[in-house]
Order: structure tokens, then C-alpha cells, then sequence
């Protein structure tokens, strides 16, 4: 499983399982919390109306009728008072409080739902027991008791005369069902905010998840560039992946440098060998007495070597200067057409060669100067060296896609078939044609070196005959 699928089906399941165990507490506290908050109201409407009760209750002859008091009157009036309330968006029609009143003994005085239970006894009720005893008294009835939402909420207080002796009993009675429609909404609202929390936290997920496999693999695609060959800056990432990210480029460095140093020793030792071995024999030649002929051709064999051996050097030096650098040093904006023409006077002062332009456009590329500059001369030198004297080159400055593109092709004996794979390698070199001397292989290189500080490409088209060669900018 990809490491993207990984992170998202790990942030999934957390979130989801958080997310459900969230609602389902909330859900599930949602009622209790209503109806405590409903049974504390109750409690207080209880005791206020035995405080209204008290006089009538306690001036009432044995065997009298509370129906036909004030405070019973009262009470049906309450029952049949007209309401229309909106409460936070819903709308209350009906007062729902049942006002039941009894007496010391727990008989039945006053029920403002049922009339009909006037005279019953009471006394074995949780809450009309309890309250007598002294205590706290409430209870929730089902109406129907097999239908929870039937259930009905009694909340008893005490009517006491002035000696403090209880006297009868008040009960406040509200069925649940009438705040089921304030629960509902709450459930369905905290139902919809969790699922929004959830989708939400799953964007959130997706996109956290999509920004670390997008750095990622950047850092992957950086490493298997490095692993190429190609030389870039690591990617500007913040946090711990920017630590990674410089670490992987640091270490790139190092490791380039090492093996560097271990090629272009290994190299330069054996490009060496065979100017040296020239030198000593030449050298111990001349120690002897030789004709003036010999002498002056052994010399110049020695002052030619050691020019070889002087731009092989330099050559080298400027290859160890281009591999520490990641971009073109001085960058800036030039006409790659007339830098070419610079370099073609340059590279053909005196010398009779044919140049045709296919195409000239005045291009203006990004880049450095003396480093193009190097590049362009180093594959003019190498057209020279392997074209044919009185042949001509072909030169063409162009842009596609956006490139641009400078082409240079030798009417000389191409490239063998078992060399194009090592075009461009250092100290890979073959013939120079009516010779059997080779150059050292580093103008190729340096060239391709600064195309790919520019961001560019250097490759090789077989022509028939010749070879052309594509600088890409």
C-alpha cells in the first residue's frame, strides 16, 4: 500500500472513531441534561405553588371541597389560558403543568389534568410519599408502559401550615413528550455539526495527506535525479522535510566530491602516462649527443607534450570549478546569436572554413557569460579538429518549445557505432581523422557540464556525414 493511502486510512479511522464516540456522548447526554434542567423548573413551580395553596388549604373544614377556592381557581384558569409562543424557532401552544394537590393523608383534593381522580389515594406515590415523610419527592409514570415517550414527570413539594406541620401535598406533573421537540432539534443539530466536524476533518486529512506525499515525492524525484547524474538544488521545503531535503544535498556534496576525486585522479593519472612517457624519452634522448635535426625534433616533441599535458591541466581545473557549482555563477541576460558569432571569429581567425548559418534568430537567453562562452568554443574547437580541412560547418541559432537551441555540425567521419554511448564522457575520445592522436575528452564534457548548470542538454544527431551536435537552453 502506497504511503499516501497509509496516512489517509490512518487519519480516517482516528477521525472517524473520535468522531462517533464524540456524538455518540453527546447524543446520549442530550435527553438526561433536558431533563434535569426541566425537573429543577419543576421543583421550583412545585414550591411556589405550595406557598399559593397554604392559606386556602389551610382555613379548608374537614370534608370540604378545594375545588371551589381561589387557588383552584386559579389553577383552571392557568389550564384553559390561551398560549402562542416561539421558543428559539418553535412554536408552544399548550400549557402542559398538572397541578395535584392532596391532602395529610395522600387523598386527592385537586387535579387540574384528571378531575376525575379526586378522592383517590395517593399516598403510596414515590413522590406524594416521600414529600409527607419529609423528603424529596418525584417520579416518572408511563402513561403507556410500553411507549417510553409517554412518560410523565412528577415533582412534589410540601404545603405547610404556620406551625410547620405538612398539611397536604402539591404535585407538578409535565409529560416528557412535550420537550421531545426541543431534544430532537438538539439531536439533530449536534447530528449535523458532528458530521460536518467529520467531513471537514477528512478535508483536512486529505489535503495534510496530499501536501506529505507531494513533498515526498519530491524529495524522492530530487534523489533519483541526484542518482542521474543531474545537479539541482534540493527542494525548498519547510520544517523537517527541509532539514531531510538539505541533509540529502549535503550528503550529495560530499559524496560527489569523494567520488569525484577518486575519478579525476584514476583519469588524469592515465591521461598522463602517455605525455610523461613522451617527455622522459625525449628527455633522455637529448642527453645524448645527437644531430642538430634529432635534437631540435626531440625538443619540440618535449615543448608539444607539455603543452598536452598544460591544457589537460587546465582543462580539469575548469571541470573541478563547474562540478561545485549548481547554477550558472553570474547569470545574465545575452544574445545567444552574436556570443556564437563572438566565438566563431575567435575560433576561426585566420583559418579558411566555410560557416552556413540555416538559421539565425536573435534569441536572448538567461545564463553566464564566460561559461557559455567556454562551451560554445570547446564544441567549435572539437568540429575543427575532426572536420576535414576545406569542409565547412553548419550553424543554426533556433527556439522550440520555449528552448533554445544552438546546432553545429562537422562534415567529418562521424562517430562509430561503439562510441555513442561514451559521447560527452571525460577522456573519452576517438581518432582525429588522418591521425592516430587523440584529444583528452573534456571539451565534450565541460560543454555538457555548463548545459546542465543551465538547465539544459547537450546530444548528439548522427548526419550523414559528420556528426551534429544540439546545445539546448
Amino acid at each position: 500500500m502506497r504511503i499516501g493511502l497509509r496516512l489517509f486510512f490512518g487519519f480516517f479511522v482516528i477521525t472517524g472513531l473520535t468522531a462517533f464516540f464524540l456524538l455518540r456522548v453527546f447524543m446520549a447526554e442530550i435527553k438526561p441534561s433536558v431533563r434535569e434542567v426541566m425537573e429543577d423548573m419543576m421543583v421550583d413551580t412545585a414550591n411556589l405553588l405550595a406557598e399559593l395553596a397554604t392559606d386556602d388549604l389551610a382555613t379548608l373544614p374537614p370534608g370540604g371541597d378545594l375545588n371551589t377556592t381561589p387557588f383552584a381557581q386559579h389553577v383552571k384558569a392557568y389550564a384553559q389560558r390561551p398560549i402562542d409562543a416561539r421558543i428559539w424557532g418553535l412554536r408552544k401552544t399548550t400549557l402542559d403543568f398538572r397541578i395535584v394537590v392532596t391532602d395529610s393523608q395522600g387523598l386527592v383534593l385537586l387535579d387540574s389534568g384528571q378531575p376525575s381522580t379526586v378522592g383517590q389515594d395517593y399516598s403510596r406515590w414515590r413522590d406524594v410519599l416521600l414529600t409527607l415523610r419529609g423528603e424529596y419527592g418525584a417520579r416518572a409514570t408511563r402513561e403507556v408502559p410500553s411507549d417510553d415517550r409517554s412518560s410523565v414527570m412528577f415533582v412534589a413539594a410540601p404545603i405547610r401550615n404556620k406551625d410547620g406541620r405538612v398539611i397536604g401535598v402539591v404535585s407538578v406533573a409535565k409529560p416528557q413528550a412535550s420537550v421531545e421537540v426541543f431534544i430532537g432539534r438538539s439531536e439533530r443539530r449536534i447530528f449535523w455539526a458532528g458530521a460536518l466536524l467529520l467531513v471537514l476533518s477528512l478535508a483536512i486529512g486529505v489535503a495534510v495527506t496530499l501536501w506529505l506525499v507531494w513533498s515526498v515525492r519530491r524529495l524522492r524525484n530530487y534523489a533519483q535525479r541526484v542518482q542521474l547524474g543531474q545537479r539541482e538544488a534540493a527542494p525548498q521545503m519547510p520544517g523537517e522535510l527541509g532539514d531531510l531535503a538539505r541533509a540529502m544535498e549535503t550528503m550529495r556534496e560530499r559524496l560527489d566530491g569523494r567520488e569525484h576525486i577518486e575519478r579525476t585522479v584514476r583519469a588524469l593519472t592515465h591521461e598522463l602516462k602517455s605525455p610523461l612517457a613522451a617527455l622522459r624519452a625525449s628527455g633522455e634522448l637529448l642527453l645524448d649527443d645527437l644531430p642538430a635535426a634529432n635534437r631540435e625534433r626531440f625538443a619540440q616533441q618535449v615543448v608539444t607534450q607539455s603543452e598536452r599535458m598544460q591544457e589537460l591541466i587546465e582543462r580539469m581545473l575548469e571541470l573541478s570549478k563547474l562540478d561545485m557549482q549548481s547554477g550558472p555563477p553570474h547569470p545574465q541576460a545575452l544574445r545567444l546569436d552574436e556570443l556564437v558569432q563572438e566565438q566563431l571569429e575567435a575560433r576561426l581567425a585566420g583559418a579558411a572554413r566555410p560557416v552556413r548559418w540555416l538559421s539565425r534568430e536573435a534569441l536572448t537567453v538567461q545564463g553566464d557569460r564566460e561559461l557559455l562562452a567556454l562551451a560554445i568554443s570547446n564544441l567549435l574547437g572539437n568540429a575543427l579538429d575532426f572536420a576535414p580541412q576545406g569542409t565547412a560547418l553548419e550553424i543554426a541559432v533556433s527556439a522550440s518549445d520555449g528552448r533554445a537551441l544552438f546546432s553545429l555540425r562537422d562534415f567529418g567521419p562521424g562517430v562509430p557505432e561503439a562510441a555513442w554511448a561514451h559521447l560527452g564522457e571525460r577522456f573519452f575520445s576517438t581518432a582525429r581523422p588522418g591521425t592516430l592522436s587523440k584529444g583528452s575528452g573534456l571539451g565534450l564534457a565541460l560543454a555538457r557540464q555548463v548545459a546542465q548548470l543551465h538547465g539544459g542538454t547537450l546530444r548528439f544527431e548522427r548526419a550523414e556525414p559528420g556528426l551534429r551536435v544540439v546545445l539546448e537552453l
